[in-house]
């Protein structure tokens, strides 16, 4: 078995690991390199490419695919070609017509679409080789389909089995695997499959840790154009199925990436972006784009008795590398507490004066990136309408607390942030009274 990952290209490995973890988000993406290069190459994720991105892309989407597969990762490939089969069907004066949304096919347009994405499979091999990269072709007998409805869609199919020894075979050599959605009836003809039930298809085969979605615009877009970064399914689907701006074809899109992730582990998710900016949505938690996962609910708790202080008590301790003293909760006058379900992001509030202070605020390190902080921050802002809070020099949220916060103010051993208000009355309060608390860990108190 040939094994693309020689003396020659394991020091390219070790030389790109070095330039990502040298980078300003260096501890996540080692983190991120630590967990995809334990898992199985084939279940690492899959990419779905439209034909406009091969169309006007193709040297990001090989640079980007050859970067992957010199660290050793093999994702699998899944390309459409709608424009290049829409102009090559003109040119043989083929009319295409559709059916719920899908291309009608006869045998003849079958022949002109197969051949069509042939090509463009070729094209992607090639220039991920022209990268220094390598990526092998799957063939069409990898998927078994069936007929949808010959009658009114001709040579359209739904895939029922998939053979994945190909795709393993070119994954376990480091190879990327190379899908097109064209499959196979078991008696042999040729038919044409729509890209997003092939990757359903090979979503259910192989339970992957991300599918990738490449698009143009490369996020979902809000009703002012802005892309959102981050949605968690539990608590965001309902309100966005029902946002006007929202159009149909996302509005379908959002759906299918719902059914995608019900049937995946918690840690899987579903990301839009672009081609461009595929490495730095792998491997930081900010990434680019946006990022969907099935999220956990958020809860408030007002009662303190109905928290998880074991849980609880081991995510703030281990998120702020530090041990809480003995007295924390029953010192702790909870005003409310907002939770992720699973207790791997908190919040807890307390009263200071007439404003509501950020006691802790945590997120386990292996839900950052998925937008649960973010999630449970929102919930926060919402409950606060004024809000203060503190943080140490060495606190690894600093960078997010001066993001969101609308000021702050460098008090003693500590820097005091505030949202809500512009009152520099009560801020010059606050800031002193709230310095001058007494600290939550044992080895604060020197």
């Amino acid at each position: 078995m040939t094994d693309y990952f020689d003396a020659e290209a394991k020091q390219t490995r070790r030389v790109v690991r070095q330039l990502l973890s040298g980078m300003s988000e260096g501890r996540e993406v080692r983190a991120y390199l630590r967990k995809f290069s334990e898992m199985d190459r084939a279940r690492f994720a899959i990419i779905k490419v439209g034909g406009a991105i091969l169309h006007e892309d193709m040297d990001a989407l090989a640079n980007a695919l050859s970067f992957l597969q010199k660290l050793g990762l093999a994702p699998i490939v899944v390309h459409g070609g709608g424009p290049q089969i829409d102009a090559a069907l003109q040119a043989k004066s083929i009319t295409t017509k559709r059916h719920d949304g899908l291309r009608v096919t006869s045998a003849n347009a079958m022949e002109i679409i197969a051949q069509t994405l042939r090509g463009l499979t070729l094209d992607v091999l090639a220039a991920v080789r022209s990268k220094d990269g390598h990526a092998t072709a799957i063939g069409a007998g990898a998927v078994t389909a069936t007929l949808i409805n010959a009658e009114k869609l001709g040579r359209v199919g739904a895939p029922t089995a998939l053979d994945l020894r190909a795709l393993h075979d070119a994954a376990n050599e480091g190879s990327i695997p190379v899908l097109t959605c064209v499959g196979e009836t078991e008696d042999g003809c040729l038919v044409n499959i729509n890209a997003d039930a092939l990757v359903a298809a090979l979503t259910r085969e192989l339970r992957p840790e991300k599918i990738i979605f490449l698009t143009g615009a490369g996020a979902i877009l809000d009703g002012v154009g802005n892309p959102i970064s981050f949605i968690h399914l539990a608590n965001d689907y309902a309100k966005l199925m029902q946002q006007q701006w929202l159009n149909g074809g996302m509005r379908l899109k959002l759906a299918e990436i719902k059914g995608l992730l019900d049937n995946l582990p918690l840690s899987a998710s579903v990301a839009i972006t672009r081609p461009d900016a595929l490495v730095k949505e792998l491997f930081t938690h900010g990434g680019s784009g946006t990022l969907v996962r099935r999220g956990e609910e958020i809860l408030t708790r007002k009662d303190k008795s109905t928290l998880a202080f074991p849980a609880l008590t081991g995510l703030i301790e281990t998120a702020f590398g530090r041990t809480l003293k003995r007295s924390f909760w029953n010192d702790l006058a909870l005003e409310r507490a907002i939770v992720s379900k699973q207790n791997r992001a908190a919040a807890l509030l307390t009263s200071v004066g007439d404003a509501l202070y950020l006691d802790k605020f945590a997120v386990a390190e292996d839900a950052r990136g998925e937008g649960l902080g973010g999630a449970v921050w929102e919930q926060v802002i919402k409950a606060a309408p004024v809000l203060f809070w503190r943080s140490k020099p060495d606190n690894n949220f600093n960078a997010f607390y001066h993001a969101n916060a609308q000021g702050s103010a460098h008090e003693g051993a500590w820097r005091v942030f505030w949202v809500g208000t512009n009152d520099w009355t009560q801020i010059a309060h606050q800031v002193q009274q709230i310095s001058a608390m007494p600290a939550s860990f044992v080895d604060d108190e020197s």
